[in-house]
């Protein structure tokens, strides 16, 4: 039976934005809404056997940087979780619950102060796919399937995509869900299942300008979500790739970081399965590059990564494959690129790429999605 209240002390915060702290039998407690070094009043929704969730009914005993959420369906929307926190609490969380990744996941001790790179915490936020709910765009509500027609009133949103949310053009729409992209000055693209090609032409394609490059895409695929940010990340990438004979760029979506690096490369391929994906790529690299339409683990499988190539990846959320670290550990890899979208599988993958040589050479933060406890990051790994 579930405990109707509960007092628990807050020790730390853990990877997903909770505070962490432990049940009086020892078991560990993941609080939702509590900050480290809260004292709160907590009522337990699951009871685990190895761990328990709860949620924070009051707080006893404050974090200095807790703050009012600005957002009147904070809590509700399943979107931003973390508004309660200032900025540089958020980056701090973040930076802790990374370490705590790394120490379990990898047994490596990051740095306690490495560079975790933000930028602005509001009006940040250029891609979205929104639902409609009667005569509005909206999110769904956390952990329910029920929408709450406010994008036009997010708070981290761009005000382009805020406005064109609440336009004629957007609300005329006859689709229940919607894929809205701006290109950073104020141009928006959309995407709707069942357009026409013609209408795809008109409204879906875009181009986005990074680091003086023209990058095309459109509102149907990926494009990193904080414009603002990202010529930060490309900056950094940029600096830590060593220019070989050949840069490989592994789930490459556009050919974003290719076409960004091709002037330094004799040769590119560009290894994508999306075929959408691809068809950009095409547009965004020479046409001397190599475009290759099948799964990156595929691609390494059936060829020898030699030592003097550049390699690049780019994974989703659930990391690397097996069959990719697999042979990307009998390579000659001597150097490798990673970007990721997610710490837990990349202190994963580095944990088992460690196993077979690699060490970690560099490991960077970016905090794309401030409100939220998502966290990209830049590793470089050789051996």
């Amino acid at each position: 039976m579930l405990e109707k209240e509960i007092i628990l002390k807050i020790e730390k915060a853990a990877q997903g934005g909770d505070g962490f702290s432990h049940l009086q039998d020892g078991r560990a407690c993941f609080v939702q809404g509590a900050l480290p070094g809260e004292t709160v009043l907590a009522k337990i929704t699951n009871n685990g056997k190895d761990f328990a969730k709860a949620i924070t009914l009051k707080v006893l005993e404050k974090n200095p940087l807790r703050e009012t959420p600005r957002c009147p369906f904070y809590e509700r929307c399943g979107g931003c979780s973390l508004q309660h926190a200032s900025l540089s609490l958020q980056i701090s969380m973040a930076r802790e619950a990374i370490c705590d990744t790394f120490r379990r996941f990898a047994h490596i001790t990051l740095p306690e102060n490495f560079p975790i790179h933000f930028g602005n915490p509001w009006e940040y936020r250029n891609r979205i796919r929104v639902l409609k709910a009667k005569d509005a765009f909206g999110f769904r509500e956390g952990a329910s399937h029920h929408i709450i027609p406010v994008a036009s009133k997010c708070k981290v949103l761009v005000p382009a995509l805020q406005k064109f949310l609440e336009s004629k053009e957007a609300l005329s729409l006859k689709t229940k869900e919607l894929q809205v992209f701006e290109n950073g000055n104020g141009a928006v693209s959309y995407f709707y299942k069942g357009m026409s090609q013609k209408e795809f032409l008109e409204k879906a394609n875009t181009s986005v300008e990074i680091a003086g490059k023209k990058i095309y895409t459109d509102a149907s695929v990926f494009f990193q979500s904080n414009l603002s940010l990202l010529p930060v990340l490309v900056k950094r990438v940029k600096e830590v790739t060593e220019v070989n004979t050949l840069l490989v760029d592994l789930f490459s979506g556009v050919g974003f970081f290719a076409a960004l690096l091709e002037d330094s490369f004799e040769k590119i391929v560009a290894v994508e399965r999306d075929a959408n994906c691809l068809r950009l790529a095409n547009k965004n690299l020479k046409a001397s590059a190599t475009f290759v339409s099948e799964p990156a683990e595929d691609w390494l499988e059936k060829n020898i990564v030699s030592n003097d190539v550049s390699l690049i990846v780019d994974p989703p959320r659930t990391g690397l494959p097996q069959s990719a670290l697999k042979a990307l550990c009998k390579s000659a890899l001597s150097r490798l690129i990673y970007v990721s979208c997610n710490p837990v599988t990349l202190a994963r993958d580095v944990s088992l790429l460690a196993k077979n040589g690699f060490t970690l050479d560099l490991l960077e933060g970016f905090a794309f999605y401030p409100q939220t406890p998502h966290l990209e990051m830049l590793a470089v790994l050789r051996r």
